[in-house]
């Protein structure tokens, strides 16, 4: 079985920018796709998992997720590295669209998205990791048995001075490198 690492996507792979409704928006940190690509040379399968409610709310088409990551993806590959899937959960408990309000498994920090990655890839979820920009992603990784990394971008500084009862992060790192960094030394 093999692990992996799972990345929030704003704030974390890229910049935030509240909420992503323009392809032209998207702006990767200078580190992202060699973070990635190192994950790939170690042997890890590289998955997104991020909480999507912009549809739900009225701010874009859910198309227009799946547009993003085509787009995030073709980024990513053109420099040789390769994310193995994006999951999202469209949800949200008080959306405006009737459709998409719900309380559901797969909206962090549930573990839905991270169950359905593990069924479709045979992962070993205990040596799998969680990266975020959200207190949320660190809960993610708990309610599996995994470690969960606290970034600094995005919303992580201000999550940083907001801690959370019973939520620790194994490591709080001042971005993606430093958190994918210290995971490689992890398993060496």
């Amino acid at each position: 079985m093999t692990p992996a690492v799972f990345l929030d996507r704003d704030g974390t792979l890229i910049e935030e920018v509240g909420y992503l409704d323009r392809l032209d928006r998207i702006v990767f940190y200078p580190w992202s796709i060699d973070a990635v690509r190192l994950l790939n040379r170690a042997g890890f399968k590289v998955i997104i998992v991020t909480n999507q409610s912009g549809g739900a709310r009225g701010m874009f088409e859910e198309c227009f997720v799946e547009e993003a990551h085509e787009f995030i993806d073709g980024r990513v590959r053109e420099g040789n590295a390769l994310i193995d899937r994006f999951y999202y959960c469209p949800h949200h408990p008080d959306a405006s669209i009737e459709a998409y309000r719900q309380k559901c498994e797969c909206r962090k920090p549930s573990p839905g998205m991270v169950r359905q990655a593990q069924r479709d890839f045979h992962l070993d979820l205990e040596r799998s990791f969680v990266i975020g920009d959200r207190w949320h992603d660190v809960e993610l990784a708990q309610s599996f048995g995994g470690l969960g990394v606290l970034v600094r971008t995005g919303y992580g500084e201000a999550e940083v001075a907001k801690p959370r009862p019973k939520v620790n992060a194994a490591l709080i790192a001042p971005e993606l490198m430093t958190a994918v960094g210290w995971i490689l030394r992890r398993i060496a």
